[in-house]
């Protein structure tokens, strides 16, 4: 371990100030005093200790960050503006016998949203049909039409999950029609909400939960506490037993992944216990999935439902049936759980060719409009473009020029564009584009920080463009300073062993607001580097006593890291994180590459 005395916060580490992709490195600064009281206090390595020390953990709370409750991190239900109401109406529909639809978002937080009141209720002995739109030709969120179908299969109470918090006129449709709404949402919304029964939404203004990082998933499984509680004041388990909500923590896990929020709080607490749930296996969509995936890991971590599961679900809104996904996670049939997890991978085979094919005509128009460096943000559009697959582009393209991306698909016919965008942390995409709506440049749009979804028509693009441009010039500015690869430890090749990444397995999940440690290497040679399938790049850290350490950088090969890399290049320094490396039972690890540092190139 080469881990010495941190120096100042604002100083470069390693010397690094501009990195091959632009960034300056800084080293997390902890206090001494709370590394060695974290150290003698719990028993913990120093490495760790000091890894925690640099997030806030203190030790004091150590125990409640390494082994989170329920009980301690629970939020008061009745915290949640509306979260009583909402009980209260769904609960008397089914007193009454009421007809209840759900309605879903199609992605991975809405369809976990979905099969957590499938299950709730089935426990109560009841099934409720699951509306799904599509994509493709109904777009997000509650819609009149929508609402007119749900009205001819009978639906009384519907319950909106993972969207409707911005649906002020279909919502009102519904209402004119006889149909009484609860709305369960986490997105951004407008101060006046729609018109229902109830709207639970923690960023909804005026809501004093304090809980704004959740996922849909999240806020649903708190109000199924509240549902419990509702129906334990009015007996309604006198001669049932109450449902135990910790049996679906996998299902508020999945959610909380897969929409990229931010770990911390009771938030963290629902993820680190439900993949606690989900390594059991007790929901036969998820195992069934994971099969298909590759085989069911010892020890599930974020990495295997940001990476393995959310994207075969999400297959299915994206390019398939948008109800496949609510399906598998509603399912306890094994064989209905194999047969449509084989359909989602077939699905996510085919939403990776539509996406590469995108991806490359979106990274070309970018490039070939030049002047990306002057702009807050990037817009761009093509005819054609699968609006299935223009969310994950724009996040790739984000990941490339680390500002925020959106990428619409066009139809000519209709002279509308339909995008998605991903933003750079510290740019709140989503309020620039409610406020492009508010400014009459939006047919539709929405989102939060991190991401939003919009439809404009194709003659306002430029304005469109220029109004976030301007709008969000700030912001990007002040993310572009703080966007530091932030260094947590430096080790040699020789000390990144299995032991030492394992120790850092008490701080899972790793997500935002719980970043995964960054380790460093410095004076290392690029050995035995080669080219692979899809822009990776593969090859050998050797330090000057010999030592090695394989290391992997995705999508790297024609950026200039990944050609110092390929060049064999000597003397560089490299930032990564450790990964697991089980290949034909080694039990070892690998590096996976996020920056490199070339003193020659500085």
């Amino acid at each position: 371990m080469a881990d010495g005395a941190p120096p100042r916060p604002d100083a470069a580490f390693l010397g690094v100030e501009r990195s091959l992709s632009g960034r300056a490195w800084r080293r997390r600064d902890p206090d001494p005093a709370e590394v060695r009281a974290l150290v003698q206090g719990h028993g913990l390595s120093e490495p760790l200790a000091r890894v925690l020390a640099a997030r806030g953990v203190a030790a004091a709370g150590a125990v409640a960050f390494l082994s989170p409750t329920l009980r301690e991190s629970f939020p008061d239900p009745s915290s949640f503006l509306d979260m009583d109401a909402a009980a209260a109406a769904i609960l008397d529909a089914h007193a009454t016998g009421a007809s209840i639809h759900l309605f879903a978002d199609y992605d991975v937080d809405g369809a976990a949203s979905a099969a957590l009141l499938v299950r709730w209720f089935r426990a109560l002995g009841r099934e409720v049909p699951v509306y799904v739109p599509d994509r493709l030709t109904e777009g997000y969120g509650p819609s009149v039409p929508a609402f007119d179908r749900l009205k001819a299969a009978g639906a009384e109470l519907v319950i909106t999950v993972d969207c409707g918090a911005a649906a002020n006129a279909a919502v009102a449709h519904a209402a004119a029609i006889g149909i009484k709404v609860v709305v369960i949402d986490h997105h951004l919304m407008r101060e006046d909400p729609p018109a229902c029964a109830a709207v639970v939404n923690p960023n909804r203004p005026g809501c004093g939960s304090g809980q704004g990082n959740l996922a849909a998933a999240g806020v649903v499984f708190v109000l199924l506490a509240a549902l419990n509680r509702e129906g334990r004041r009015r007996g309604l388990f006198a001669d049932r037993p109450e449902p135990d909500l910790r049996q679906w923590l996998d299902l508020a896990a999945l959610g909380a992944i897969c929409d990229v929020t931010a770990l911390t709080g009771f938030n963290r607490t629902l993820t680190r216990l439900g993949l606690g749930m989900l390594g059991q296996w007790r929901t036969p969509g998820l195992k069934a999935l994971m099969e298909v995936a590759g085989g069911l890991p010892d020890t599930v971590a974020a990495s295997h439902v940001g990476f393995a599961l959310g994207p075969r679900i999400n297959a299915a809104g994206r390019i398939g049936r948008a109800d496949l996904g609510a399906r598998l996670l509603s399912t306890d049939d094994p064989a209905e759980a194999a047969a449509l997890a084989q359909q989602l991978d077939q699905l996510n085979r085919e939403r990776r060719e539509v996406e590469a094919a995108v991806a490359e005509a979106a990274m070309a128009q970018v490039e070939a409009r030049g002047g990306v460096d002057s702009r807050s943000v990037i817009l761009v559009a093509g005819e054609g473009w699968h609006a299935g697959v223009v969310g994950v582009v724009a996040g790739r393209l984000r990941e490339r020029w680390r500002k925020p991306v959106i990428v619409a698909g066009v139809d000519p016919v209709a002279g509308v564009a339909r995008g998605s965008g991903r933003s750079q942390s510290g740019v709140n995409l989503g309020g620039a584009v409610q406020a492009a709506w508010e400014a009459g440049l939006l047919l539709a749009g929405g989102g939060h920080a991190m991401a939003c979804g919009l439809t404009a028509a194709l003659d306002a693009l430029p304005a469109l463009e220029a109004f976030l441009d301007a709008r969000l010039a700030g912001q990007q500015a002040e993310a572009r300073q703080a966007d530091t690869v932030d260094i947590d430890v430096l080790v040699e090749p020789a000390a990144a062993t299995r032991a030492l990444l394992d120790s850092f397995n008490a701080m899972q999940p790793f997500g935002p607001g719980n970043p995964e440690p960054l380790f460093a290497f410095s004076g290392v040679t690029a050995r035995d580097p080669a080219l692979m399938n899809g822009g990776h790049v593969r090859c050998r850290l050797t330090a000057p006593d010999g030592s090695a350490l394989r290391a992997v950088g995705w999508r790297l090969a024609d950026q200039p890291g990944g050609e110092a890399l390929l060049s064999g290049a000597g003397g560089l320094a490299v930032a990564g994180r450790l990964k697991p490396d089980d290949w034909n039972g080694r039990r070892g690890v690998q590096l996976e590459i996020e920056d490199v540092h070339d003193p020659r190139r500085a």
